[in-house]
């Protein structure tokens, strides 16, 4: 059954309560989105740390509720 944005925005702002969360539905399927996330969490972490940690936010729902997601990572621009 697939994720919907709703879902995926609440697991992730869970996770990092600060985050500001922008999610695109790419295909109109409810399974391949876009994120644009901005957190003080990614602060000082690679683009690969930063994903991981959405990637954690998210419990292991990707590659199976959520079939595809393609990130966009930052921390907030001073």
């Amino acid at each position: 059954m697939p994720m919907n944005v709703g879902e995926i925005e609440q697991l992730i702002k869970a996770a990092m309560p600060d985050a500001k969360v922008t999610i695109e539905d790419l295909a109109g399927d409810g399974d391949h989105y876009a994120a644009y996330v901005v957190s003080e969490a990614f602060r000082g972490k690679t683009r690969v740390q930063q994903h991981q940690l959405v990637y954690q936010a998210l419990q292991g729902r990707m590659g199976n509720e959520l079939h595809a997601l393609a990130l966009q990572t930052t921390p907030p621009s001073d």
